[in-house]
């Protein structure tokens, strides 16, 4: 098969080098993808939004399969573009359609979802502009801290916790009448704050049958300690040291079942990554968010650890057929951690030397913010590289990763040294 990957982050690169390990990939193509894609596959610089140029490449390279990275073009109906188009129909896109991509792409849409489908959850109210004084008397009967929460994809940053109802106030009137996030907050969810540990529940669907896929932690916060402001995510690890086999199978019985059953009933089709945030409150699963593609950098330390030729996956996704399949886990722990431009997740400079990564050892790295410029690699964006290793504990992993860090070098590098801190 022709394969094209969209996306250029982190999680491309690592759909790239997983796909490009199975026999059943013949040409590989990743648009606009980055300077790790650029030695495994063919990047084509287009962007992920513009679904006439994608059509354009789908022909001309014979694509049979895309996999689409990032949750902007599902939102948009990349797959229904496809669907509705003579030309490429026959060609299999991995990501929901569009009426299912609002799990996403609305934080109102999700949470009726989850109440419709008594999913557990936080309690929840919704305001626009012209509600917004309702909105402050719904804070005034809340406790503290206060999560407040664009319903638009304000790229994984829309949203806010705050720790004075004064501030919560105020906040809410940037996003409403400010349009702080654009129309993004047009309309802002908030909601009951829920105490306790986070992680990501990944699983694959076919529209009819699902696949758990390995569990991971990501650390979404700038700062040691997590504190500071909220990043795409500093660095994961997987398995989750705390998710044992009791609470997997109420996450599975409580949440991802009915969510499959949900998306049947009312009629949201969907084939590719279901990404569930998950909160554990004393010992009971409640969600947090859905996003309708793979995490990051989650990404770059579930696939490691999958066994299965993802192809093989993918395709059962495409013909339905995800229910003959076994997943095949490696038993190994795997930790990422990200490397960022300095000033990041605020104002930072692009286009700094990376040196380094030829001398790294018994570690994966996987680019995202980083271009090929001539004979060197560049840094193009605010996360710019993910090290990757595999250990027996996450510990050892994250020995490993923090090791082969030291070799990498960028003018203002930055990472957090503290990735699993709280396990």
């Amino acid at each position: 098969m022709n394969i094209l990957i969209l996306g250029s982050g982190g999680r491309e690169h690592t759909f790239a080098w997983k796909i490009a390990q199975s026999s059943k990939c013949k040409k590989l193509f990743v648009a606009p993808g980055n300077s790790g894609t650029a030695k495994i596959a063919k990047n084509i610089p287009i962007s992920v939004t513009n679904f006439e140029a994608i059509k354009t490449v789908v022909i001309e390279n014979d694509i049979d399969m895309v996999v689409v990275g990032p949750e902007d073009p599902l939102v948009k109906g990349i797959h229904d573009f496809f669907l509705n188009d003579e030309t490429i129909k026959n060609v299999a896109v991995i990501g929901p359609q569009k009426a299912a991509a609002q799990l996403e792409g609305s934080k109102e849409f999700a949470k009726e979802f989850m109440y419709r489908h008594n999913i557990p959850t936080a309690a929840y109210k919704s305001f626009n502009a012209t509600t917004i004084e309702a909105g402050y008397a719904f804070l005034e009967t809340l406790k503290p801290p206060y999560v407040l929460k664009a319903d638009g994809l304000a790229a994984g940053k829309g949203v806010v916790i705050l720790n004075h109802i004064e501030e919560a106030k105020a906040e809410l009137k940037k996003m409403l009448v400010d349009s702080k996030f654009g129309a993004a907050s047009s309309k802002v969810v908030i909601e009951e704050f829920l105490e306790g540990i986070e992680l990501s529940c990944f699983v694959l669907t076919d529209g009819k049958h699902y696949k758990i896929l390995p569990t991971a932690k990501d650390y979404k916060r700038i700062g040691e300690g997590d504190t500071g402001l909220n990043t795409g995510g500093m660095g994961a690890i997987s398995p989750v040291p705390f998710a044992n086999e009791t609470f997997l199978n109420k996450i599975e019985e409580r949440i991802v079942k009915p969510t499959i059953k949900g998306l049947q009933k009312d009629n949201l089709p969907y084939k590719g990554f279901v990404f569930i945030g998950i909160i554990k409150v004393g010992d009971d699963p409640k969600i947090i968010e859905y996003n309708v593609r793979m995490g990051d950098p989650e990404t770059e330390v579930v696939l490691p650890r999958l066994k299965n030729d993802l192809v093989d996956l993918f395709k059962a996704i495409a013909n339905q057929s995800l229910n003959t399949l076994e997943i095949e886990i490696d038993e190994r722990a795997a930790t990422t951690v990200m490397l960022v431009s300095g000033g990041y997740p605020e104002a930072y400079e692009k286009g700094k030397i990376i040196t380094g990564t030829e001398k790294i050892k018994e570690s994966i790295v996987f680019h995202a913010g980083a271009q090929i410029k001539g004979d060197t690699i560049v840094t193009s964006g605010g996360r710019v590289m993910a090290v990757t290793s595999y250990g027996t504990t996450y510990k050892e992993a994250l020995k490993k990763s923090y090791q082969n860090i030291e070799k990498l070098h960028f003018d203002k590098i930055n990472y957090r040294k503290d990735i699993g801190f709280d396990l």
